[in-house]
Order: structure tokens, then sequence, then C-alpha cells
């Protein structure tokens, strides 16, 4: 009996030592979920897909999460009935007393830029003690919006230039021909409305970006993408840039293969955004996954929390090719066997 209480007893003290970052508590805001728009998930299933969003390798490394419903939006019962409780709850425990961080993927990364906005005012003017968050991971951003939003949009409400090939690129996205009943946050994924939202917090929390250039869908739906996209999000987005227009890469000295070249990338990115990861073989879901789909390379090795604490990569310049026709590559250590979820875990810890 003594032994089965001592092995318990490890494997909980495993987990919780698990569950953060930097000893960080971790706290995940997952993106946009197109099903929802059919089924209109409310109450424990909104729960139990936020559940099944993360699964693959964030959820049991995480402390909290925050879910929503994608058939709401995100300024209003997005946030008044998921966002704003689960604020509250976590203020009350302290769990970011000692500093914490958000791990976001896709429209998550909005939600997150909207909660960072205003998380301090709300849980002040309640009478609780704001959260202290130290930094964000975003993976595959779509807080600059996503272009396919606006087709969506055109679609449901029969505007806009609409033919065969905008129907199938989003009926590919969706899994489903969107109607005007049924757009929820894709309202708040267009790339005005969505760059206008919380565009310029006050708050100075890093957002740590982690981008990927490949595709689920056959490159169909990159056509409508402006510059290297990951299926779904434009990279103008994922790295965070300014503005919108297409750019092929998060810095303007290294591909998202790696190679060491002049390429276009964004001079100016969004307050407080850094891009960190890129790698050309990641879709828009691989970047949360658990598995390795392609060397990954760095558009930043090293970047600061807002206490001044560091996550750092590793990462080496190799040549490839012979003679006049040589190329330099930057390739992250160990990235052609870790996901990059995993490197960016290993490299916080």
């Amino acid at each position: 009996m003594k032994k089965s209480m001592l092995l318990l007893l490890a494997g909980l003290f495993s987990c919780a030592a698990q569950a953060a970052v930097s000893g960080y508590p971790v706290v995940l805001v997952h993106g946009f979920q197109p099903d929802n728009l059919q089924s209109k998930p409310t109450g424990a299933q909104v729960s139990n897909n936020g559940a099944d969003y993360w699964a693959q390798y964030w959820r049991d490394r995480a402390d909290e999460r925050i879910d929503w419903p994608s058939q709401e939006r995100v300024a209003d019962k997005i946030t008044s009935q998921y966002v704003w409780p689960k604020l509250q709850q976590m203020s009350r425990d302290g769990t970011c007393a000692n500093g914490c961080v958000f791990v976001s993927h896709s429209t998550g990364d909005l939600v997150t830029r909207y909660i960072i906005d205003n998380q301090a005012l709300w849980l002040q003017n309640a009478g609780l003690q704001p959260l202290n968050i130290v930094a964000t991971f975003d993976f595959a951003g779509a807080g600059g919006g996503v272009e396919l939003a606006d087709l969506a949009v055109n679609v449901a409400n029969g505007s806009g230039l609409i033919n065969s090939a905008v129907k199938l690129a989003v009926s590919l996205w969706l899994g489903a021909t969107p109607s005007s009943s049924n757009i929820g946050v894709l309202n708040d994924l267009r790339v005005n409305t969505a760059r206008q939202l919380a565009s310029f917090p006050d708050s100075r929390v890093p957002r740590l970006r982690f981008a990927g250039a490949g595709s689920d869908f056959l490159g169909t739906t990159g056509a409508f993408l402006p510059g290297e996209d990951d299926g779904v999000v434009a990279s103008h987005s994922s790295c965070g840039a300014a503005s919108a227009s297409g750019y092929n890469s998060c810095s303007r000295s290294v591909a998202f293969d790696g190679k060491l070249t002049s390429v276009s990338g964004p001079s100016a990115f969004m307050p407080y955004h850094y891009p960190m990861l890129m790698s050309e073989g990641y879709s828009h879901n691989d970047t949360i996954g658990s598995s390795a789909k392609d060397e990954v390379t760095t558009a930043n090795n090293s970047s600061a929390y807002l206490n001044g604490d560091n996550i750092k990569f590793t990462a080496y310049d190799e040549k490839r090719g012979w003679w006049i026709f040589s190329s330099r590559y930057r390739v992250v250590s160990n990235s052609e066997r870790t996901s990059m979820s995993s490197l960016v875990y290993q490299a916080a810890n």
C-alpha cells in the first residue's frame, strides 16, 4: 500500500512539474474550430472540444485552458461567457501570481491579444489582482487576420467576387460552405477587422511567434493568401508583421527553409511581436503537433520575457551544394527529429 501511494504521489508531482515552462504555469488559448459553425457547442462540449484541440502535445503540459466556441464573436460572448469567468478564476487561484505563459494557436492569437489589452483593467475593476503574463508563445498566429475569412464572409453573404475556386478553397478550410447565419468569429478574422482589434495594447507582454509554410490542402488555399502561408494563415499574420503584405519569410535575411539569403520579410512588426522559429514543412496545425515535419530555422534565436528571463534556441549554419552553386543554411539543432512545439518547450525549460 505504501509503495503504491508513493508511486501515485511521484506521478502527481511529475505531472505538476511538467505542466510549466521555466516554472511558469502554462495557459492554453486554442484557435478557430470550423465544425463549431454547424454544431454550435455550449457548456461542457466547449470544454471537451478545447481539450481535444490540444491533445497531441500541449494539453498535458498546461495548467489552464481558456476554451471558447467559434460560432461567437471575440468582443461579445467569447469574452463575456468564456474568457472573463476564466480570468476571474485564475486571478482568485493565483495562477499567474508569479508569472505565467500563454500558449496560443491560430485565432487564439487574436483572443490572447484582446485579453492582454483588457485583463488588467477588467480584474482591477472587479477588485481582483491582474494576471502577470510574462510572455506568449503564438503558433501559426492569426492575429493579423486571415484572407480566407474575408472570402468566407463574402461567400456567406453572397457578396464580392465569388467563383468555384473561391468556394472550393473556403469549403476545404471550413469543411462546408458557410451561410450568413453561421460565420461567428470569421467576422473577427477578416484582415482589416482583426488588425483593429486591440492592435496597440498598453501591456508590453512579448508575443513570441512560431510559423510554418506548409499546407494540408495541396496549395489550393494558398492561391488566395499573399506571400508564404501555412495553408490557412499568411506569413504577415503568423510572423506578426505590422502590415498585411505578401511576405515570404518572418526575416529579411533567412528564408522559411533556413537559407541565408535576401528575402522579402517584414521591416516592422506589431507592438511587442517577435518572430522566433520558422519552417517550410510545417502546416497550420502541424505547429502544435507532436511530430517533426521538417528542419526548423530561426528568425531570431533568443528573446526576453517581460520580467527579463530568456528563451534561446541553439542553431548552426552549414553549407549545402557544391562550389559556386552552394548556399548556407541555418538549422535549429535536433529539429529534423523534434517537433516545433517540443523545440519550444525544451528551450523554455
